[in-house]
């Protein structure tokens, strides 16, 4: 749906009666604040907004900690050390998830470098297909990506059965199927666990139409809104188990030798418990101007991430202005 019909859709579900209105789409945010305004009884939530109001919650399922398993598995499969992310726009929310993915690779393999192009879309199969194909040309031998096809998944497998192995990360959605000899692994989202618990908590009443000034959902791994995976259910392409288990990495904190599986899953049950002992944003970390950007020890939080507009310091491209 375009932003310019926001105002309308949202106006027909209110004419049909409807209570909770849920704007799914980070253009649709200033129209959702009107909409709160005009009908100050119902209740609105919009995702991945800033804005809220007496009436007007937002939320959001955060990848950026299933980005950094990810980047985990690319650096230790890479053999050129060039590791391609095909992205969609200079966002915040692109900009974290990158960094998170090359802190990931970072932490096994810190001579690679994550190379970025933008496609300025969140859906272009063609301008995805282009991109991917160049960092390969480039020498990426591993491909992760930000856009809502699987084209990049496809574009390894292709790759993959002309006898040249790409490795590539799924997003967003499953995408085992396109790339059974490519795949490796992915972030899944759970919206579900997060409607379900606002809509429960309406019916309830914790929530009305005066209290969600400070209602901001940041839900990730412990609350089950993400997932790691290329397949619901799937953590890790089985076809690929065997030889992450064969390559030995030094866990960075106690320096015990394990397999890269083993450390992927050491970092997942870390980042899922209740209280998370492991944070991927944790210092030192510097970007690509060498600038400190968190001291060692130091966690940047939720306000820092959520503006995030710098690469860190193994990543290679520009951060351009949005189109």
């Amino acid at each position: 749906m375009s932003e310019a019909d926001v105002d309308r859709i949202i106006d027909r579900f209110i004419q049909e009666g409807y209570d909770i209105v849920f704007t799914t789409s980070f253009g649709y945010m200033d129209a959702t604040i009107k909409a709160g305004s005009k009908y100050s009884d119902k209740i609105f939530f919009h995702c991945s907004g800033y804005k809220r109001a007496g009436n007007v919650g937002t939320y959001f399922a955060e990848f950026y900690q299933v980005y950094y398993l990810n980047g985990l598995i690319a650096g230790a499969l890479t053999k050129t050390g060039k590791v391609g992310y095909v992205a969609a726009h200079p966002i915040p929310e692109v900009i974290r998830h990158i960094n998170a993915f090359a802190i990931g690779v970072k932490e096994v393999n810190p001579e690679a470098k994550v190379y970025v192009r933008w496609l300025f879309s969140w859906y272009d199969p063609a301008k995805a297909r282009e991109a991917a194909e160049a960092l390969i040309a480039e020498g990426c031998d591993v491909l992760a990506f930000t856009e809502d096809s699987p084209t990049v998944v496809q574009v390894g497998q292709e790759y993959t059965e002309k006898g040249r192995q790409i490795y590539t990360f799924a997003h967003y959605s499953p995408m085992l199927k396109f790339g059974p000899d490519s795949c490796v692994s992915g972030q899944l989202v759970h919206w579900e666990k997060i409607y379900e618990d606002i809509i429960a908590k309406v019916y309830l009443g914790v929530y009305n139409t005066t209290n969600l000034q400070s209602v901001d959902y940041w839900w990730m791994l412990r609350e089950g809104a993400v997932e790691l995976g290329c397949d619901f259910g799937v953590p890790i392409n089985p076809k690929f188990i065997p030889l992450l288990k064969e390559i030995k990495v030094t866990e960075k904190i106690t320096g015990e030798e394990m397999s890269i599986y083993d450390l992927v899953m050491l970092r997942l049950k870390q980042m899922s418990e209740e209280v998370p002992t492991f944070d991927p944003f944790t210092g030192p970390l510097y970007d690509q101007e060498g600038n400190l950007r968190a001291r060692p020890g130091e966690r940047l939080g939720h306000d820092e991430l959520w503006t995030m507009m710098w690469f860190v310091d193994n990543v290679v491209g520009e951060i351009p202005k949005p189109k």
